[in-house]
């Protein structure tokens, strides 16, 4: 995937096809607040699903099928900007693929999950750039495998017209 939500000046252009305001997601993520933003992401894809979404604050794996690919694309340059290359969708999605989409070689690998252990969240998780890659945005990831895999395979992330 491009870094096509970049802007010349080396900002994030804060591209949206539903109308969202990504600015505050930018602020929390250049000051690192990473766990502010994790859940401010959430926040946000439960905006692009629409009001149901909102009011349950979780998503349906149907409903991220849906998202606009410029939408998904803004957030993923957000978090992979302002963490070093180390989290982003795209980021999860490449190791995941590097797994050969193996969710148990997957989990590990991204620290969410230790021998048989599952971290509780939020203390059980990496909140700083010391986090392994992939490890953020942890959108959805107590909520099963349906969504995580809605949006690693998302065409936001195959299709060229980026």
């Amino acid at each position: 995937m491009t870094d096509s939500a970049a802007s010349p000046s080396g900002t994030v252009a804060l591209r949206s096809d539903a109308n969202i305001d990504y600015a505050p997601l930018q602020t929390l993520l250049a000051a690192q607040s990473f766990q502010a933003a994790d859940a401010l992401t959430l926040q946000k894809l439960c905006e692009l699903a629409g009001p149901a979404a909102v009011q349950r604050k979780w998503l349906y794996f149907t409903e991220v099928e849906k998202f606009p690919k410029t939408d998904l694309r803004t957030i993923d340059a957000l978090w992979r900007t302002y963490s070093e290359g180390k989290f982003g969708f795209s980021v999860q999605r490449q190791i995941w693929l590097g797994t050969g989409k193996n969710w148990d070689r997957f989990w590990p690998k991204i620290g969410w999950k230790q021998g048989n252990q599952w971290p509780r969240y939020p203390q059980g998780f990496i909140w700083d750039l010391s986090a392994p890659a992939g490890h953020l945005p942890l959108t959805n990831q107590l909520r099963g495998v349906r969504v995580m895999a809605a949006l690693l395979t998302h065409p936001a992330w195959t299709d060229e017209d980026v």
